[in-house]
This record gives structure tokens, C-alpha cells and sequence, in this order.
């Protein structure tokens, strides 16, 4: 039996952020994630100047590829509107892979399939013991699934189910392209250029409208890729998009029971106009670490429940347009 007194399930930028903030206050942790690092993660990919300073670092001392994009072209229906922008893109198997080395924690491959309650520990799958448990494992996280599901259940209504692909390809391109509602999408569509000839595009919309109004996320995956045709984006590419679901922020956070915490997309912190995760991952894995530190209960209301670009902004510039 391995024994931690704390043990984070997930490596990402939740889990990564939340074990590097521990170590740094001299808080010994290890992490478990089932897959090894580097590895894929299906993820539009932008960060706000926000994250970079969460992470205390500056976009100079970032070691791999960091585009800036200045403006965003955003289409509302037939409107086309320019937006001036300050993020940056990243590649999720660059950026996790540096974050949970950036930690410098213990790292075990491992999928948690069982957890237990023995006295005041938690066991995981009678090979890992600990006092404190964080659970930043996504969405099908395993830590929310076993002691957190049963009493709070992922509201329907908040459920995001994506279709994305990023792949090298010479685009012409360089602005970061951002289409809302079309074809009647409950949800949105985006291309973002990347470093190094990287690529990517996806769609997500919500499921229960999805589901109302008869229509499939592949549905407007191929009206997505006509457009992305007719507007010389991306020409006579073969894709191949993989798929996740998720969820946005609900107004009925509970985030610990005991000494189990949920952060990231466990807790489903995601923006509830732009799906945004990245952020509100880092900054609720320096929330938990702090709270496992001084002792006091885990509260992620400050946390933003909008992105910067939040879709009222973009109704009033449809408007002065006329």
C-alpha cells in the first residue's frame, strides 16, 4: 500500500496547478492519472494573460508554442464583426506535459476505478492511501463519480458535447475565427491558428437543446466543414474529429465533502458562454491547494462564471451595427 497525505487524481492543469502550489508551500502530494504524459487532449486550446498569471509566469518564459491573437473575427448569423482580442493559443499536449513537470510531484500511471472510506483515510483500489483526496480527473472524473454524483448530479441543462480535430496545415489565415448559432448550433464554432503549422476546429453546443430541436453535433460538424470550405479556411482536408462531453458551470457548487475536493472539469467549472476550462481549472487548483493548507473549507466563487468575451458584448455590437 502507497501512502500520500495527499493524492490528486488527474494530471492536468487543475490537478498540475493544484500539486505545484502544494509543493511550493512544502506540501508533499502525488498525482495519479491513467493516461502517461505527453498525451493528446482534444482542446480548442487559448489561454488569457489571466492564466499566465495565476501560473506566475510571463508568455516569454513559456518554452513552446505561444500565438498571440490580436483580434477575432466573430460571426453572428450574417453578421460579421471584427474583435480586438488579448489571448494566446496553446497545444494541450505541450502545455499539460510542461505544467505537470513544472510541479515536480510524484507522477504514477494509474487508473482509479474504486474508492473507499477506512477510518479517517481514503483507499483507491486497495493499492493507494490517503488523509486528503482531490479530485481533478474531468468530467467522468472518478472522485466525483464515487462520492460526489450521487448527491449532486450534473445538472442536464449544463451539459457541452463537442466535436474537434487539430491537425498540421498550412493555413492562410492567421486570425482566430469564432462562429455563434449557426444553423441554429446551441452553441458555437471556432478555428485557431497555432506555432509551428498547427491547426485547430471544432464545434460544441449544448445537448438538451441539441436533442429538442432534432439535430446531432455531427449534423452541424459536416455544416461546419462546408463552411470552413466556402470560406477558403480549410480546403479538400480529410478530417477525423474525436469527441467529449462535459460541463459549464451550475449555480449549485459543491465542491468538498469531508476531505474530498473537486477542481477543473470535475467540479464543471467551465465558462457558461464560451465552454472556457483552461482558466477556471488553474486558478480552482490554487484555490484547493490553499485550502487544504490553511485548513479552511474549498469555495470556488470567485472564480468567473463568464469569459471575457461574453456573448451580451457581442449582441451589442451586432446592434450598433444596425
Amino acid at each position: 500500500m502507497i501512502h500520500s497525505n495527499i493524492i490528486i487524481v488527474g494530471g492536468g492543469p487543475a490537478g498540475s496547478t493544484c500539486a505545484w502550489k502544494l509543493r511550493q508551500q512544502g506540501f508533499e502530494c502525488v498525482i495519479l492519472d491513467k493516461q502517461a504524459f505527453p498525451r493528446l487532449k482534444l482542446c480548442a486550446g487559448w489561454i488569457t494573460p489571466e492564466v499566465l498569471s495565476d501560473l506566475q509566469m510571463t508568455a516569454d518564459e513559456y518554452p513552446h508554442s505561444l500565438r498571440y491573437l490580436r483580434q477575432l473575427q466573430v460571426y453572428l448569423g450574417r453578421c460579421a464583426l471584427r474583435v480586438k482580442a488579448h489571448q494566446y493559443a496553446i497545444r494541450r499536449i505541450e502545455f499539460d506535459h510542461w505544467l505537470l513537470q513544472r510541479s515536480g510531484v510524484t507522477v504514477h500511471t494509474h487508473e482509479v476505478k474504486q474508492i473507499r472510506t477506512e477510518g479517517d483515510l481514503y483507499v483507491l483500489d486497495n493499492r493507494y492511501t490517503c488523509k486528503f483526496l482531490v479530485g481533478a480527473g474531468g468530467a467522468y472524473c472518478p472522485v466525483y463519480r464515487t462520492l460526489f454524483k450521487p448527491r449532486r448530479p450534473r445538472a442536464k441543462n449544463r451539459v457541452v458535447v463537442t466535436l474537434e480535430q487539430e491537425f498540421p496545415y498550412a493555413y492562410q489565415d492567421g486570425d482566430c475565427h469564432l462562429w455563434f448559432f449557426q444553423h441554429r448550433l446551441p452553441g458555437y464554432a471556432w478555428y485557431i491558428p497555432k506555432n509551428d503549422g498547427w491547426l485547430n476546429v471544432g464545434i460544441g453546443g449544448f445537448v438538451e437543446p441539441l436533442k429538442a430541436r432534432h439535430t446531432t453535433i455531427r449534423q452541424h460538424w459536416q455544416w461546419f466543414v462546408q463552411e470552413l470550405e466556402q470560406r477558403s479556411l480549410v480546403k479538400d482536408y480529410s478530417f477525423k474529429p474525436g469527441g467529449y462531453t462535459y460541463s459549464t458551470r451550475d449555480r449549485r457548487d459543491v465542491v468538498q465533502q469531508g476531505r474530498a475536493l473537486l477542481i477543473g472539469d470535475a467540479a464543471g467549472l467551465a465558462t457558461r458562454d464560451l465552454a472556457e476550462g483552461i482558466g477556471p481549472a488553474v486558478r480552482s487548483g490554487l484555490l484547493a491547494a490553499d485550502a487544504i493548507i490553511s485548513g479552511q473549507p474549498l469555495s470556488l466563487n470567485s472564480i468567473k462564471k463568464y469569459s471575457q468575451l461574453h456573448w451580451r458584448t457581442l449582441l451589442k455590437f451586432v446592434s450598433s451595427k444596425g
